[in-house]
């Protein structure tokens, strides 16, 4: 039904169109088709009350005797002798002069207009793409609690202190206890800092913004700090709430004066990091969780107490640990009789929680390539040479 209604508004479109052509031609007809040398003698006689100087043509109107002002009404119309001088002569017997602009002028305007229109709205389009309020998703309620994160224990205990805090802040500060602004986790890729922030928040019952070193950059000058800002005011219009970074170490690096463009727009999302950190109260209950590979790259003044308060390292899990991480990663998988969870938890001392799910998942690949339901040790062992 649309596109027949779009095919019907398009076919009138038309039809008025061609039907405003010939009304024009008509009236145009009507016009009194002069010689120049009669066009000339009237001028020359002061005959000539209005002239339009067109792109071929001049169309003109004489003096109405019978009044003191005004035409005839009757319009004539000559040949236009593209004269250098007609415009100035025409100014100087009193005549009444209009210059309409010709075709070439007319599509030069409607050309430069459309690309004004296109150039700057192709600006808008990307500036709000960099700056759209949605560029942060606010998640109202992770789904991860605690009990889906395995071990951290210790950083479990602590965290659960700061989550009290943060959801009776002002109870707390009457006692003169603040909450952190900013904690700043450090482990190697892969060990769950992310889930771990996400089940902080489900704990907690607040807000989460998850963001990352890649959304703050932008082959625009300047959108990074504006995006800082924009994640802070939405921080503290969604609080209580958690704001997350990860690997920021992309975005807090020491800040370099070199004068290169990438070193100062580092400086200045550095710099607009800084103040957001100094320019919201803890009481407010924002809490600024970073994930970081390295807190050495990142910048001294950005990790001082009073902005980052705490660290805690998330480390490899343990044995305890990696037997339940076995243990979770082999529901729906089947391992034989010798691939126990404690057996499969020695070999993988060092693994961080996503490279054993990784292996493990590699070994039942490898027992299905073979056509066997279980995946056995030589499959594991090979697993993990491969992921290695």
């Amino acid at each position: 039904m649309k596109r027949k209604n779009l095919f019907i508004y398009i076919i009138l479109l038309i039809v008025v169109c061609v039907a405003g052509y010939f009304t024009w031609n008509y009236f145009d007809s009507k016009k009194i088709q002069v010689p120049y040398s009669d066009f000339y003698k009237q001028m020359s006689l002061g005959k000539v009350e209005t002239v339009t100087i067109k792109e071929n043509q001049l169309e003109y109107e004489l003096k109405d005797p019978s009044t003191s002002s005004g035409t005839t009404g009757i319009i004539y119309k000559t040949e236009n002798p593209h004269s250098s001088t007609l415009e100035e002569s025409l100014l100087k017997k009193g005549v009444k002069v209009t210059v309409e602009k010709d075709s070439a002028q007319i599509f030069s305007l409607i050309f430069d207009i459309i690309f004004y229109v296109f150039f700057f709205g192709i600006i808008i389009v990307v500036f709000r793409k960099f700056i759209s309020p949605n560029t942060f998703k606010v998640v109202h309620k992770t789904g991860v609690k605690f009990d889906d994160v395995v071990g951290m224990d210790n950083l479990k205990r602590d965290m659960t202190q700061v989550m009290k805090i943060m959801q009776n802040a002002k109870e707390y500060a009457a006692k003169g206890i603040r909450m952190p602004k900013g904690i700043l986790l450090e482990g190697e890729p892969g060990n769950g800092k992310t889930l771990f922030a996400k089940a902080l928040a489900g704990e907690a019952k607040v807000n989460f913004i998850p963001a990352k070193a890649t959304d703050f950059e932008s082959m625009f000058m300047a959108i990074g700090p504006m995006k800082v800002k924009l994640l802070f005011r939405k921080a503290r219009k969604q609080a209580p709430c958690i704001v997350f970074i990860d690997e920021f170490d992309g975005i807090g690096t020491v800040r370099n004066y070199t004068g290169s463009a990438l070193e100062t727009e580092n400086t200045r999302i550095v710099t607009a990091l800084l103040n957001e950190l100094d320019g919201f109260e803890p009481s407010k209950g924002v809490l600024v969780l970073a994930a970081t590979n390295s807190i050495e790259a990142l910048d001294p003044a950005l990790i001082r107490p009073g902005r980052f308060d705490a660290r805690f390292k998330v480390p490899y899990p343990d044995y305890n640990a990696r037997v339940e991480l076995v243990k979770m990663y082999c529901n729906g998988k089947n391992p034989d009789t010798a691939c126990t969870p404690e057996t499969l938890a020695k070999y993988t001392d060092g693994y961080s929680c996503a490279k054993i799910e990784s292996v493990l998942n590699r070994a039942a690949l490898l027992a299905g390539q073979d056509n066997r339901v279980e995946f056995a040790m030589d499959d594991f062992k090979q697993a993990c040479k491969d992921v290695n």
